[in-house]
């Protein structure tokens, strides 16, 4: 699903057969301007999907961002100014603030997962652990705060899991069968042993899945640098620059996606 045709069904389901309110009590004349506000700091994004919800709401509304995507924001800083119609920009308020809040929110918790393993080698990767229909613009989002994209799909990338080896049988097994691809390939272990043997089948990029920080460091030393070390699995704020220390060259955190939580913006009318 395209950006736009996400923007339509929005929209779509939003106001339906029309927004009964703002018919019945705005004259269908009447201008006005408003301020999009921060109500708390974050990290921006998603700021010209919310000028492209009201565009296509009302392609005589008018538009002035303030700020640019990945930019940090302060409370109370003006982000945008959108003036028009009175009607199209309340009709269009809302489904324009779920995207600028969901991306943002995105982009700030992606931010201080970058911000909390400053100074390591470690980069900070996604997962495809997204709402149906929004990943390019979460995974936008995450750029926008820092990280770094993991595979976009099923289709860009191998990452031979868990279930994946029940069904082959082996790590060497499963990675001798997609050798004949040219995709980059990436192989899930759940224990050293794994580590060992990947690397023995010729795994180039190992991903550690739920170990504790002495496993890591294990596992570091048992690839000693000839194939590439992504831990996954429960990491936070509070794990990740231990994780970080322990020499992985990724950490991929699902939670930047599936539980961040939504950035405070609003959208303020100006007075006459």
């Amino acid at each position: 699903m395209t950006t736009l045709q996400l923007i339509k069904a929005a929209l779509a389901e939003d106001i339906g057969t029309g927004d009964v309110t703002s018919r019945l009590t705005v004259p269908a004349g009447r201008l006005a301007s408003g301020r999009l506000v921060a109500r708390t700091d974050g990290v921006l994004a998603g700021l010209d999907v919310c000028r492209r919800v009201f565009l296509a709401a009302d392609r005589s509304v008018r538009f002035l961002p303030r700020l640019k995507d990945g930019r940090r924001f302060h409370r109370d800083q003006v982000l945008a100014i959108v003036s028009g119609r009175a009607r199209s920009i309340l009709s269009a308020e809302r489904t324009a603030l779920n995207f600028v809040q969901r991306l943002s929110g995105i982009a700030s918790a992606t931010r201080r997962f970058v911000d909390a393993i400053d100074g390591t080698r470690a980069v900070i990767l996604d997962t495809r652990k997204t709402i149906p229909g929004w990943r390019s613009l979460e995974k936008y989002a995450v750029r926008c705060g820092g990280g770094t994209n993991h595979r976009l799909g099923l289709y860009d990338m191998i990452l031979i899991k868990d279930n994946h080896l029940a069904v082959a049988g082996s790590v060497t097994g499963a990675i001798e069968r997609c050798r004949s691809s040219l995709l980059p390939m990436e192989v899930e272990v759940l224990t050293l042993n794994g580590v060992e043997e990947a690397i023995a089948a010729g795994a180039r990029r190992i991903l550690l899945d739920n170990m504790t920080v002495a496993q890591i460091r294990r596992a570091v030393a048992i690839a000693r640098g000839r194939a590439r070390l992504e831990a996954s699995g429960g990491i936070s704020l509070k794990t990740v620059r231990r994780v970080a220390e322990a020499g992985v060259d990724y950490i991929s955190v699902g939670a930047i996606t599936h539980s961040a939580p939504a950035a405070d913006i609003a959208l303020d009318f100006l007075p006459d």
